[in-house]
């Protein structure tokens, strides 16, 4: 059943960023509500498996396709993954799990099956229809935050745009942390302009530079991102968008970004 899928560790900290359920009708009530916890394993079972929502096995997971579908466009609508993902942050940092100092960034294309928002000719793809995860991670591959754009945009245009969607992640004593002290990246952001932008910010660019011979030494460093990646995409429904709506794909993406932090959370348990 549903509670198979989600465990306990998760849903505890669902539970309390999710909106109340509206009240019942007195007259003509209809049918019962579906419990949040049945449509969040009906979401989590299309983002594992990727399978249509129309797909969704009602009996075993406890919760139509179509509901899960609405429940997570409400869900992002209020912005419930962010939060989701800011309080597990906040615990790795608060159990000195979290390297804020070194942080890597980087881009991957994925294919889009339909037009929507967000939605460009890939360079990478014969110009087919796609779209690109970017995500910023920290020393270790904990993913701090994830933007999605079209396939045809530079990485470059999200570097700002990420190291500004990291949130104030607290846990410890003093100020919460919103930005890293050195950011390392590959040939694909090497702008001076950017550069300039990350020394005011009082971030230390290491970024390769282009038109240099291989072996700049980042790949000792840089794979962690490469990693995140491959974690991302176990999550079958990230490997391929089929989502029209773009906050409904970041939505997934949120919640994915919190499953990984979790995982870290139960090892050092």
């Amino acid at each position: 059943m549903f509670v198979d899928l989600v465990p306990d560790d998760l849903w505890e900290r669902v539970a309390p960023l999710l909106p109340p359920a509206p009240e019942r009708r007195h007259r003509h009530p209809g049918r019962l509500r579906v419990s949040d916890r049945a449509a969040l394993a009906g979401i989590l079972y299309v983002q594992r498996t990727g399978v249509a929502w129309r797909d969704v096995p009602a009996q075993a997971v406890g919760c139509s396709g179509v509901t899960a579908w609405r429940r997570l466009r409400d869900w992002t609508e209020v912005g419930v993954g962010p939060r989701l993902h800011t309080a597990l942050l906040t615990e790795l940092r608060r159990v000195d799990l979290l390297d804020l100092d070194d942080c890597v960034v980087d881009g991957s294309h994925v294919r889009a099956l339909k037009r929507g928002d967000h939605v460009g000719p890939s360079p990478v793809d014969r110009a087919r229809p796609g779209s690109k995860h970017h995500v910023i991670v920290d020393r270790c591959g904990t993913p701090l935050a994830v933007t999605l754009t079209g396939g045809n945009r530079h990485d470059v245009t999200q570097l700002l745009p990420l190291l500004d969607a990291i949130p104030p992640i607290r846990g410890l004593r003093g100020r919460p942390r919103r930005r890293p002290r050195r950011l390392f990246a590959d040939r694909g952001y090497d702008f001076d302009k950017y550069r300039r932008v990350l020394w005011k910010r009082g971030i230390k660019p290491m970024i390769a530079r282009r038109g240099v011979a291989h072996g700049s030494g980042l790949g000792k460093v840089r794979w962690v991102v490469e990693r995140a990646f491959a974690w991302l995409h176990q999550f079958k429904r990230l490997r391929t968008r089929y989502e029209r709506r773009a906050d409904l794909h970041q939505g997934l993406l949120d919640l994915a970004c919190s499953i990984i932090c979790l995982r870290r959370l139960r090892t050092s348990v």
